[in-house]
């Protein structure tokens, strides 16, 4: 009896150790289940900005599309404005004199034939009456010859007497035409010398000095009463509606300047840049300088562009068609990679980009970026900088 009941007792106590053996395998399966269910569940960790509205007009977001652009390969030379030289006059006064008036000073703008200056010139009173003399002579053998020529058509006079007539009047008018060009060389005009009879014996002195072209006073070495000679510089004048601006071309860059290249002119100071076109290449090097000169024509309506003034110019060597082309604000150092902002549904996400050749501006994008997808151009730092308060624990977006 005792045995019967020893037996039964280690029955039971091994029914209950596989029981609790069962329970705890399946209780071990089900805390694993739902360890995996949990990490299933958890989110994962996303590198996107996510910016609503008016939070993207706040910090100046612009967003474009990825296509194709043209890289303009350029390199820098230093220039000089400089007055259009085609368009600079030195005036000088013909005639020995005294100043009588001085109409214009420096800064003056002038019109052309517009009197700058009066000069007295007694070279000028006897030009003047070198010419009136020899009208005067033209007219009484002009006379002569005529009677001449009929009296001898009436056989009254000899045809010697009439030979003589015609020579004189030849001999007169030479007289005269030799007045009048002296009259052209110093400046004046036909009609002006073909009414000179009619003007008051004082008008025979008075040798006015007018401006060739329209123009600026940009120097001044006349005063009132002064003795001037006929060689003698009273003002310089130029049109500074066009200016030049000329470039020093170094060794190194000979190969790769040419005439017709598209030139970006820079002078800072709140100055607006400025293009043109390269006019001249010079064929000469500067001996201390190493260096020859370009020259762009430059227009100057504005009138911004003076004389003297220093600027840096960026010719135009090569212009490379590429796929696709950003704007180098558009890049970010995201985790020590170039990357650019893309714009998906969920927000802005930083994408690695690979990257090509560039110009000042652009930058060629080989890989990381696809043509019609749309970037953040103006702005990324913004992005980078929530980009980083996400890191801190701050979160990637609003």
């Amino acid at each position: 009896m005792r045995n019967e009941i020893n037996r039964s007792f280690r029955a039971l106590i091994f029914v209950i150790l596989i029981g609790l053996s069962v329970f705890g395998c399946d209780s071990s399966r089900t805390k694993s289940s739902d360890h995996k269910d949990s990490e299933k569940k958890e989110p994962e960790n996303e590198e996107i900005v996510r910016l609503n509205a008016e939070e993207r007009r706040e910090f100046g977001i612009e967003v474009a599309q990825a296509g194709p652009g043209v890289l303009q390969i350029s390199i820098s030379l230093p220039g000089e404005i400089e007055s259009n030289a085609d368009r600079l006059a030195h005036i000088v006064s013909r005639l020995p004199g005294v100043v009588r008036e001085v109409r214009k000073t420096l800064g003056d703008q002038v019109r052309i034939g517009e009197v700058m200056a009066v000069v007295e010139s007694k070279d000028l009173a006897d030009m003047g009456s070198l010419y009136l003399a020899a009208r005067e002579r033209v007219k009484l053998a002009e006379a002569n010859f005529n009677r001449e020529e009929d009296l001898w058509k009436k056989k009254i006079s000899s045809e010697q007497e009439y030979l003589q007539a015609k020579q004189a009047l030849a001999e007169a008018n030479i007289d005269m035409r030799t007045a009048i060009q002296k009259l052209h060389a110093v400046g004046f005009s036909e009609e002006y010398i073909e009414h000179l009879p009619e003007r008051a014996s004082t008008a025979l002195t008075r040798y006015e000095i007018t401006a060739p072209f329209e123009g600026t006073v940009i120097e001044k070495h006349v005063a009132l009463g002064e003795v001037i000679q006929d060689d003698t510089e009273i003002f310089t004048i130029a049109d500074l509606s066009t200016v030049w601006v000329n470039l020093s071309v170094y060794q190194e860059n000979f190969p790769y300047v040419r005439k017709g290249q598209s030139v970006t002119i820079s002078a800072g100071h709140g100055i607006p840049d400025a293009e043109g076109q390269i006019s001249y290449i010079g064929p000469l090097i500067g001996e201390k300088t190493r260096t020859a000169q370009a020259r762009v024509v430059l227009n100057n309506a504005s009138g911004v562009w003076r004389p003297g003034l220093f600027v840096t110019t960026r010719v135009i060597t090569e212009r490379i068609e590429v796929p696709i082309a950003l704007p180098k604000t558009a890049l970010q150092n995201v985790e020590g990679k170039q990357s650019v902002f893309v714009e998906t549904a969920k927000g802005f996400e930083p994408r690695a980009v690979t990257l090509g050749r560039s110009d000042e501006k652009q930058v060629e994008v080989v890989s990381g970026l696809s043509r019609g997808e749309r970037y953040v151009s103006s702005g990324a730092f913004t992005l980078k900088a929530q980009l980083s308060k996400g890191e801190l624990g701050e979160g990637h977006g609003h």
